[in-house]
C-alpha cells in the first residue's frame, strides 16, 4: 500500500502543504499517522480525491473530447512571420505549444494572459516515477 506524507501529496496535487492539511482537518480527505506520528494519506484515497477534484470541468470550458486541460499563465510568446511558440506555466508544469502566428494574434495571447492548454494525443508515454528521496536534516558544522 502506497502512503504519502502531507508534503508529497500536496506536490502531487499542485497545492501547498497547508492546503492539504486544511482538507484533511475539514474531513475532505482521510489521513492516518505513520510510525513517527506524521500524517499520511493512502495512495488510493488520494487518487480518488484527485479524480473527484478534476471531475468538475472549469466553468466556461467548451465541450470537448479532450480530458487533459491545464490552466496556467503565459510566461513567454515568441513569434515570427508564420509560426509562434507559447510557453504556459500551469502549476509546476511548463507546457510549450507551437502554433500559427495567426492563432496567437486571434487569441490575443501575451505574457501574463491566463490560458488553458488542452492536450489531446494518441500517444502518451507513462513512466513510473522514482520514489521521493527522504528529506535530509541539516547538520551544523
Amino acid at each position: 500500500m502506497t502512503m504519502f506524507r502531507i508534503g508529497e501529496a500536496a506536490d502531487l496535487l499542485g497545492v501547498s502543504a497547508d492546503t492539504m492539511r486544511r482538507w484533511v482537518d475539514a474531513g475532505r480527505l482521510a489521513a492516518g499517522r505513520d510510525e513517527h506520528g506524521h500524517r499520511v494519506i493512502d495512495g488510493a484515497d488520494l487518487a480518488g480525491f484527485a479524480r473527484a477534484q478534476a471531475a468538475d470541468p472549469a466553468a466556461g470550458a467548451e465541450r470537448s473530447s479532450a480530458r487533459n486541460r491545464l490552466r496556467g499563465i503565459v510566461v513567454d510568446v515568441r513569434k515570427d512571420a508564420v509560426m509562434a511558440q507559447v510557453d504556459i506555466q500551469a502549476g509546476p508544469f511548463r507546457i510549450v505549444s507551437l502554433m500559427s502566428r495567426e492563432a496567437v494574434d486571434e487569441l490575443d495571447l501575451r505574457v501574463g494572459s491566463v490560458a488553458v492548454a488542452v492536450i489531446k494525443s494518441t500517444t502518451v508515454v507513462v513512466e513510473r516515477a522514482a520514489p521521493a528521496a527522504p528529506a535530509r536534516g541539516r547538520s551544523g558544522g
